[in-house]
C-alpha cells in the first residue's frame, strides 16, 4: 500500500504538475517577476561554476564534461528547491492551458514576464562577475571563448539543441515531481541536466548569461548574431518542453481527464 515515503506516480505527477501551473499563472506581477529574476541569476551562477570547472580544459570531450554537468545542474537545483520562476521549465504549463485550467492569455503573461525577469536576473549576474574581477584571465578568455562559440551558430542547430535541451530540463523538473523529500528533487535534477551539458545542448536563459558575460570578458559579438542565438534557442526550448514532454505527457496521463477534474 502507498505511504508517505513513496514517489508520485506519472499520473499523480501530471496532476501536481497540472495544479502547479494554474498556481504559476496566477502570481501577483511583482511576485511573479521577483522570483523570474532570482532564477536568472540561480542559472547564471550553475553557468559561472561550469565555466570555471572547464576553464583550462577542452570544453569540447573528455569526462571533464560530467563533472562540469552535475556542477552546472546547481542553477536549476536553486530554482526548484529555492523556489524562483525559470521560463524553461514554465514551458510544462501547457498541460494546464490545454486543459483549461488556465486561459491562453495567462500562459503567455507568465512566459513574458518570467522571460524578462530571468534576462534581468542572468545579464545583471554577468555585471556583477565583470565587477569581481574574476574575468580576468584565465577565467575571462574561456567566457570569451564559449560566447564567440555560442553566437557563431545558425538557426537549424540552434534550434534543434535547444528542443532537445528543453526536453531533459523539463524531464528533470517532471521527476522533481515525483519526489517528496528535498534530496530525492536534487538527485531527480542531477542526471537529466548534466546529460544536456554533457551533449553540448542549447538553454535559452544559460545564454542570456554567456553571451554578455563572454562581451563582457572582450568577445566581439554581433548584436544580431547573439539575437538570432537567443530566438532560435527559446523557440527551441519551448518546442521540446512544451510540445515534447508536456503534451505528451498530459496525452499519456492526463487526456481528457484534466479538463473535466
Amino acid at each position: 500500500m502507498p505511504n508517505d515515503h513513496d514517489a508520485y506516480k506519472p499520473a499523480e505527477i501530471a496532476a501536481l504538475i497540472e495544479g502547479a501551473g494554474v498556481a504559476k499563472a496566477h502570481l501577483p506581477l511583482g511576485q511573479m517577476f521577483t522570483l523570474a529574476v532570482l532564477a536568472g541569476a540561480f542559472i547564471g551562477f550553475g553557468a559561472a561554476a561550469w565555466l570555471m570547472v572547464m576553464t583550462g580544459a577542452d570544453p569540447g570531450f573528455g569526462p571533464l564534461r560530467l563533472l562540469g554537468g552535475l556542477v552546472f545542474a546547481l542553477g536549476l537545483i536553486l530554482v526548484i528547491v529555492g523556489g524562483a520562476e525559470l521560463f524553461t521549465g514554465n514551458a510544462l504549463m501547457v498541460m494546464a492551458a490545454v486543459d483549461g485550467k488556465i486561459t491562453l492569455t495567462a500562459l503567455l503573461r507568465n512566459w513574458g514576464v518570467v522571460y524578462l525577469g530571468n534576462l534581468v536576473g542572468a545579464v545583471g549576474l554577468a555585471g556583477a562577475f565583470a565587477l569581481s574581477g574574476l574575468l580576468e584571465a584565465p577565467m575571462g578568455e574561456a567566457a570569451a571563448s564559449v560566447a564567440t562559440a555560442k553566437a557563431a551558430g545558425s538557426a537549424l542547430p540552434w534550434l534543434v539543441k535547444g528542443a532537445l535541451c528543453n526536453a531533459l530540463v523539463c524531464l528533470a523538473v517532471w521527476l522533481t515531481f515525483s519526489a517528496r523529500d528535498t534530496t530525492g528533487k536534487i538527485l531527480a535534477i542531477l542526471w537529466p541536466i548534466s546529460a544536456f551539458v554533457v551533449l553540448g545542448l542549447e538553454h535559452s536563459i544559460a545564454n542570456m548569461f554567456f553571451l554578455p558575460l563572454g562581451a563582457l570578458a572582450g568577445a566581439e559579438i554581433p548584436l544580431g548574431a547573439a539575437l538570432g542565438n537567443l530566438f532560435w534557442v527559446t523557440l527551441g526550448n519551448i518546442l521540446g518542453g512544451a510540445g515534447g514532454v508536456a503534451l505528451a505527457y498530459r496525452y499519456a496521463y492526463l487526456g481528457g481527464k484534466g479538463a473535466r477534474a
